[in-house]
C-alpha cells in the first residue's frame, strides 16, 4: 500500500492543448501520453469542445464538481453526466465532443491501453465504513470531498483527492470516513495477452 498526496500531482497540458490536466497516477512510472498502460487524471473543463483523441485507449469519465457535462460520442445518443451520475465508459479514439450544462466542471478521467489492461470505476458515498477488497490487479481509492482514515502500520489520513494504491497482495481494508463526500474505487486488471 502507498499513498499519493494531492499536493504532489503533476499538472500538464491537455493532449489537444485546450486546457490542463492534473495527473494523479500513471503506469508504468514516468510513462507519457502515448505509452502508458493506465492513467488517472483530473481536468478542469472551462468550455465545451472536442475531446483529445487517444488511439487504442478505453476511458471512463466522472464529474467531480460543477453542474455537469453532455458528451456527444460518435454513434451514440448524447450522454448527460453530473456529480451524481455513474461514471461513463467509452472508447478514447472515437470522435467525442462536450457541452457544459451550467458552467465549468472538474472531471475524473481513467484510461487504459486497450489489449493490455482493463479498468472499472465505482463511485461510493462516504457513509459509515467503506470496505475495500483488493482484486487481482491494482486498486486505487480516491476520496472526493471528505477524508478517510486508513489502517496501515499506523493510522494514516487520506485527504480529499489523495490516492491510496493497493496491490493484489494488500489485505482487505475497512476505511473510516471523516466528513461528507464520495470515494472512487478504481480497479486495473492486466489482460492475459499482456503476460
Amino acid at each position: 500500500m502507498r499513498i499519493l498526496r494531492a499536493a504532489g500531482y503533476r499538472v500538464m497540458p491537455w493532449k489537444n492543448g485546450g486546457g490542463t490536466t492534473t495527473e494523479i497516477a500513471i503506469s508504468p512510472d514516468g510513462a507519457g501520453l502515448d505509452d502508458f498502460d493506465w492513467r488517472i487524471s483530473m481536468a478542469r473543463v472551462e468550455t465545451g469542445g472536442p475531446f483529445s483523441s487517444f488511439v487504442g485507449v478505453d476511458r471512463t469519465l466522472a464529474v467531480l464538481e460543477g453542474d455537469g457535462i453532455v458528451l456527444d460520442i460518435a454513434g451514440l445518443p448524447p450522454a448527460r453526466l453530473t456529480a451524481a451520475s455513474a461514471p461513463l465508459s467509452f472508447p478514447g479514439d472515437v470522435r467525442t465532443g462536450a457541452a457544459l450544462i451550467g458552467g465549468p466542471i472538474t472531471d475524473l478521467n481513467v484510461m487504459t491501453r486497450r489489449g493490455r489492461f482493463s479498468h472499472a470505476v465505482e463511485r461510493l458515498p462516504l457513509q459509515g465504513q467503506v470496505e475495500i477488497v483488493p482484486g487481482d490487479g491494482t486498486t486505487i481509492v480516491l476520496p472526493v470531498g471528505g477524508s478517510i482514515k486508513v489502517p496501515m502500520d499506523s493510522v494514516s489520513l487520506l485527504g480529499p483527492l489523495d490516492a491510496l494504491i493497493l496491490a493484489r497482495t494488500s489485505p482487505k481494508l475497512r476505511l473510516e470516513p471523516e466528513g461528507q463526500g464520495q470515494v472512487f474505487v478504481i480497479r486495473f486488471l492486466g489482460l492475459a495477452a499482456n503476460g
